[in-house]
């Protein structure tokens, strides 16, 4: 009789865990299918105002910038769950910089001489290059950190 209470015990468990699983799952395709694309500002006949202006009304990043950088380019973080992508990349990072506009912070260093918006998404150089040459972008590739972050940049 304890070899049946245990089966019993063990089969709570597993039905449980499925459930849990399934429970899981169903709350991450909502997520999934929401998730936010700006590929078309990657024609780069946007400005560096207008992209960060729209995502922080949206909702989709922080309007205070995590890091400025020297030459004044300003890093925003996604907020909490808010799954950006930019050609099918999650979004790591959205930045951002124009002279003279309020919108961003003015760095210790030298400024660029042009506005500059883009993202650093979550994908090697190469498949981010494909990907922009399939979509006809006009956007420049960077690679950030090798195989693992890539920068896909308007103007600067």
């Amino acid at each position: 009789m304890q070899l049946t209470a245990m089966n019993q015990y063990r089969i709570s468990v597993v039905s449980f865990f499925i459930m849990l699983c399934a429970g899981l799952a169903a709350l991450l395709v909502p997520h999934v299918a929401k998730a936010q694309s700006h590929d078309e500002q990657f024609d780069c006949n946007s400005n560096p105002h207008e992209f960060i202006s729209t995502l922080i009304e949206e909702k989709s990043i922080d309007p205070k910038p995590s890091r400025v950088e020297a030459n004044s380019v300003n890093a925003f973080s996604p907020v909490q769950g808010s799954r950006l992508s930019a050609f099918g990349f999650p979004i790591y990072v959205v930045l951002g910089y124009a002279h003279d506009d309020t919108l961003f912070h003015r760095g210790a260093g030298k400024e660029l001489d042009a506005p500059l918006y883009g993202v650093v998404v979550s994908a090697p150089a190469e498949s981010v290059r494909t990907r922009l040459r399939e979509a006809n972008s006009n956007a420049t590739v960077h690679s950030v950190v090798p195989l693992l972050l890539t920068a896909i940049v308007c103007g600067g």
